[in-house]
């Protein structure tokens, strides 16, 4: 039975109804429209709204800006929300406080903005943003206003037709940039450095597997199997700011879970490490921890890491630098590149991609492969 309708426009149909959601100063009501499918989710979007105004969650509501609202969002719904990790809302906090807060576009009113208004703060804001940074926010404003028309501040996502400037080659160039690999002789350099000490199980291990350093910093025994040589990444560790409220915030390490489902993964341990992690006498807790039974910090490892490749002269390279060994070493020895995207945690196959570096006398081999059929 189709759904019933009562308004059209831009030759979609929806059912409209009107609430009166107050009085202005010489009592003349105040109306507000709400759209749906159909005549229950009309109504249920008008309720949801009449239900915040009861609440004091709404004020002003036909002179709400977006700075207002983006902050009602974030700190009365997302910030009380159990479905939003803490380091996805710093993530969140930190767009809209770098982005939107003292923007240009922070004092318009939410119900009269445009797709134009947003392109062309995307364009100011391209003149010294990458195309990066422009997908980024405009993601996360995407997710804002899909909250907005969910509870009836706007009917459509002005970021829907939106054109970024730059494009898909700008990011991978800058991924292939950022992907430092460490040489076998480097490789060979710090195991003898660091032979005995707390840091080698840590570096074995990560280059073993390929962990990234908060899925490796909050390694349990308990996710170790030696028996059948693998380990299971359930969770990972960071450092995020917690927020008290909208202006206190204090900095807390937290067990989370890992980035991605994907990242939810069984890894195979090469029998070398097993053999080192036989050795290990205390078996469990933590594998890393300070002299306390406290997990490491990840920004501790990371200035280890730097005396470390300083020590032995090896020009600086992130600790992420071992993840991207790992990966480039199982693609140079044959791996296919669906096995490794799944060692690796990647939500897709493209993303595995960057971490292809033939060398010059493999291209010769592979190419010379096809002499037969000349």
């Amino acid at each position: 039975m189709p759904k019933k309708t009562n308004f059209e426009v831009n030759g979609k149909e929806y059912f409209r109804v009107t609430r009166t959601i107050g009085k202005k100063a010489d009592g003349t009501p105040i109306r507000k429209t709400f759209y749906g499918s159909g005549i229950k989710e009309a109504n249920d979007k008008a309720d949801t709204y009449m239900n915040d105004i009861k609440n004091g969650l709404i004020s002003n509501f036909e002179y709400v800006t977006i700075n207002d609202l983006m902050r009602t969002w974030l700190f009365d719904f997302l910030h009380n929300s159990s479905k939003i990790k803490p380091s996805t809302f710093q993530r969140y906090e930190g767009i809209y406080r770098n982005y939107i807060k003292n923007s240009n576009i922070a004092g318009l009113r939410l119900s009269n903005f445009t797709t134009l208004q947003l392109q062309k703060f995307y364009n100011d804001l391209s003149k010294n943003h990458s195309y990066s940074q422009l997908r980024t926010l405009n993601t996360i404003l995407k997710v804002f206003f899909n909250w907005c028309i969910d509870n009836g501040y706007l009917l459509k996502n002005p970021c829907l037709k939106i054109e970024l400037k730059g494009n898909k080659t700008e990011i991978i160039n800058s991924q292939r940039q950022d992907v430092e690999i460490l040489t076998e002789d480097e490789i060979k350099q710090i195991k003898e450095y660091i032979k005995g000490s707390d840091f080698e199980l840590l570096f074995l291990l990560d280059l073993a597997t390929g962990l990234r350093q908060g899925e490796l910093l909050a390694l349990d025994w308990k996710y170790i199997d030696i028996d059948k040589k693998q380990l299971k990444v359930e969770r990972s560790i960071k450092e995020v700011y917690i927020y008290d409220d909208e202006n206190n915030k204090h900095i807390e390490t937290i067990f989370q879970t890992p980035k991605t489902l994907n990242s939810f993964r069984t890894i195979s341990i090469p029998d070398v490490i097993i053999n080192v992690l036989k050795k290990e006498k205390n078996k469990q807790g933590l594998l890393f921890h300070d002299s306390e039974g406290n997990a490491l910090k990840g920004k501790n490892v990371s200035t280890k890491w730097s005396k470390i490749l300083s020590a032995c002269n090896i020009p600086h390279k992130k600790f992420h630098s071992i993840r991207h060994t790992y990966a480039s070493m199982l693609l140079k020895n044959g791996v296919d590149i669906e096995t490794v995207a799944e060692l690796m945690g990647h939500t897709a196959i493209g993303i595995t991609q960057i971490y292809l570096h033939s060398s010059q006398s493999q291209k010769e081999k592979a190419v010379n492969k096809l002499n037969s059929l000349f």
